[in-house]
């Protein structure tokens, strides 16, 4: 905790107050680092946590936070702005935003921003989330339904691509053939 208030210089990390402060870790990274935490008041972890009691106005403290060099205050700048986006003036804000890839992985990582259609998340049978383009391996000998080969187990499947329709298919070529997947038959390979 010394260290946010050393980071922070004893204030709010998003909107500058420097009252009933404390340390907030940023979903879902949990390790209980000080990268993955950030000094907020109580007016803001309220707001962060009960979207239904959002004072928009409060947020405009956004323009200044958004520009901090902390990944951690980069992230919750990113999802608040995102999550007020229809206000207009967040909008403009993401706009001019920068993260890099990894930063912007962590933002999205809760599904902030996404609709319904965007937030199927695909995970292999330990529960590792899975993109497409990734490669996976076969944990049993399956059956291949209308051909006279089974993928054995162990078996790599390369640059997978994910069924947006349902989050338990992946498709991938094995022996040639594009096949679907279930993915509680896979994990993801380093």
């Amino acid at each position: 905790m010394t260290d946010l208030h050393t980071r922070s210089g004893s204030i709010c990390e998003l909107c500058g107050n420097n009252e009933n402060l404390s340390a907030y870790t940023v979903p879902p990274n949990s390790d209980g680092s000080i990268e993955h935490a950030v000094l907020i008041c109580d007016i803001c972890e309220d707001q962060i946590n009960n979207p239904d009691k959002v004072d928009v106005n409060h947020w405009r403290c956004l323009n200044d936070s958004m520009w901090s060099q902390v990944p951690a205050v980069q992230v919750m700048a990113w999802r608040m702005l995102t999550r007020l986006s229809a206000e207009g003036w967040p909008q403009e804000l993401l706009d001019m935003m920068y993260l890099s890839d990894d930063i912007l992985v962590w933002a999205k990582a809760t599904g902030e921003g996404q609709s319904d259609e965007d937030s199927i998340v695909h995970k292999d049978s330990n529960g590792t989330l899975l993109s497409g383009g990734d490669t996976v391996t076969l944990i049993k000998d399956l059956d291949v339904k209308g051909t006279s080969f089974t993928a054995k187990r162990g078996t790599a499947v390369r640059n997978i691509s994910l069924v947006q329709s349902n989050p338990e298919h992946i498709e991938g070529r094995v022996n040639g053939t594009q096949i679907v997947i279930l993915t509680k038959f896979v994990k993801r390979a380093n």
